[in-house]
């Protein structure tokens, strides 16, 4: 692409570009501050960016790795009041699952059909037989990794995008809007995006993380979600004089797994349809550990799921002697569709803009979860907005430049909408 063309659109382009050069990975097993330092070398990056155009109120939490800022208003509410303050929140980090060191962006102008060439020497490609999404793109210009790693579009596309929209608003001061909060979190990919996120601080009436997937998306609707340990305590004997006397905690823990319903893992599930999933199991004859997720739409189906849990573990201690199977069940988000009660002018107001700018908003429930469901129920009322990106979490993610430039565009229309709400 021009230069001329990688400067549009507050340069999202270029901007994405640049952040996912900078490995963001987070780490489960940390229990730092951010949980890796190297967040935070883009959390300086987007701090100097945003105070070099002009953004005001700049800061950089470095005990939290959490970057704020302001735009401030250009309208007021025909009392002369100020209009409730709106917050835009994108993600630094990137997935654990899947190598962010070392990504080389690959633009792939004017798609044609048929393969993308990621890594010729290396022979790594990707075409429309296992990504039928790419059928879709014919003609668009399409970002991608060159195979080895993820792009990192989850979720630096949606930070480029409120980066762009930013620069384009203070750029245009004749948009009337509100006053806006914009925030960049690390460690969301991990569970902890909001665990130091000041709502009071922030200042925002309501907001909108930009982290979904494909144009036109929106998203209002995510899992309630818990984790589960399950501890076996096993008897170890000499295998030629076990009887009668072995319990093998291994046997136990695999006895549990298929206590639940097989038709009901995720590789079995779609739409509303929760699940249980089985994430690790290690241990020995003499003690065994499972670790498990819990996931379903619907509050009173999700508590009967983990009193499941629980009562296959009575059932085996009343089998195997007390005590002998522990079940731990901890919450970790909930539907943010429960807490948007009240508030569904936020999802209106983004299908609104969506068909002015010519296109039907696409809207389905998260199968999984976002910062802005337990931002929701902290009392920051947060529906999810897509990036355009495609294949998260996989060395085959790509994401097309045509809809980094709509999502910046959605996100003026909605903030001159919130600068119309008198």
């Amino acid at each position: 692409m021009e230069n001329d063309e990688l400067s549009a659109y507050g340069g999202v382009v270029e901007r994405f570009l640049r952040y996912v050069r900078i490995d963001t990975q987070s780490c489960e097993d940390s229990d730092s501050v951010p949980s890796t330092a190297k967040q935070l070398d883009l959390a300086r990056l987007l701090r100097d960016e945003l105070k070099a155009m002009g953004a005001a109120d700049v800061a950089l939490d470095e005990s939290t790795g959490i970057v704020t800022a302001t735009l401030p208003a250009t309208a007021r509410a025909n009392d002369g009041g100020e209009l409730p303050t709106l917050g835009f929140i994108a993600h630094m980090d990137t997935s654990p699952a899947v190598s962010g060191c070392g990504v080389r962006p690959r633009i792939h102008e004017d798609y044609q059909g048929g393969f993308l060439v990621l890594d010729e020497e290396k022979g790594l490609r990707m075409g429309p037989r296992d990504f039928p999404e790419l059928k879709d793109y014919v003609g668009c210009d399409l970002i991608t990794s060159s195979g080895d790693t993820l792009l990192g579009a989850d979720d630096k596309a949606g930070i480029a995008e409120i980066m762009g929209f930013a620069q384009m608003l203070l750029e245009q001061p004749n948009i009337a809007h509100p006053r806006i909060r914009i925030a960049f979190t690390p460690d969301e990919e991990i569970g902890r995006g909001t665990d130091h996120f000041d709502v009071g601080a922030f200042g925002a009436a309501y907001a909108y993380t930009v982290d979904g997937g494909a144009w036109p998306g929106i998203e209002y609707e995510c899992f309630n979600a818990a984790s589960a340990t399950v501890c076996f305590t096993g008897l170890a004997t000499h295998p030629g004089s076990a009887l009668g006397r072995m319990r093998n905690a291994l046997v136990m823990a695999t006895d549990f797994c298929a206590k639940l319903p097989a038709a009901e893992r995720p590789e079995n599930t779609s739409g509303y349809k929760g699940f249980y999933m089985l994430e690790k199991l290690e241990g020995d004859v003499s003690s065994a550990k499972l670790q498990l997720i819990i996931r379903d739409h619907d509050r009173h189906r999700f508590e009967r799921r983990k009193t499941n849990l629980w009562e296959i573990a009575d059932a085996m201690n009343d089998e195997y002697g007390a005590q002998v199977v522990k079940c731990t069940i901890t919450d970790s988000y909930y539907n943010m569709r429960d807490a948007l009660k009240g508030h569904e002018h936020l999802v209106e107001t983004a299908k609104r803009v969506m068909r002015l700018m010519g296109s039907d908003a696409v809207v389905e429930p998260i199968r999984g979860g976002t910062d802005g469901a337990r931002l929701s129920f902290a009392g920051l009322p947060c529906p999810n907005l897509c990036t355009g990106g495609h294949n998260f979490h996989s060395v085959n993610e790509f994401i097309p430049i045509e809809s980094m430039c709509e999502v910046v565009l959605l996100l003026l229309g909605i903030a001159a909408s919130y600068g119309e709400r008198r």
